[in-house]
């Protein structure tokens, strides 16, 4: 159909300059919190008493730390969807759990409600079996090729 190709092409121009955009903007984020991690880890090393760290410090930097791997992993989403047209489930899945993993190790168990401990437990095994389906699948589909 000729209109649905006319409408296409700029369509798809316009969504590769967006994802060219997001991409730069995400690279400038992970480098910004890259820089802030560095920051605060040298801070808190030179900080009294010198090199030892408190275990809040601890946690604030490895919260900083899956914020970048974060960051990078949903570089690696733009890059493949802009290669190759299409979202990698698995990527999208392994960044849900890093974000999870951010989650757990910052949060204050003590204060938080028994429910919403369980309901961040249920995310986190059905995340995991998610990406273990999709791996699963993903071995299913390369052994059935060979």
């Amino acid at each position: 159909n000729a209109l649905t190709m006319l409408f296409q092409i700029p369509w798809t121009k316009f969504q590769t300059a967006v994802l060219i955009s997001l991409t730069w903007m995400m690279a400038l984020v992970v480098f910004l919190a890259t820089a802030e991690l560095f920051y605060i880890i040298a801070k808190e090393i030179f900080a009294p008493p010198l090199i030892l760290l408190k275990i809040d410090e601890l946690l604030e930097i490895f919260g900083y730390f899956l914020l970048v791997l974060i960051g990078i992993e949903l570089l690696e989403t733009f890059r493949i969807y802009l290669e190759e047209n299409v979202i990698n489930v698995q990527v999208v899945l392994l960044v849900a759990i890093i974000a999870m993993a951010r989650k757990v190790i910052i949060l204050d168990v003590v204060a938080l409600p028994s429910m919403t401990l369980l309901g961040i437990a249920a995310i986190v095994v059905s995340l995991s079996a998610g990406y273990y389906l999709v791996k699963k699948s993903q071995q299913d589909e390369k052994a059935c090729r060979l």
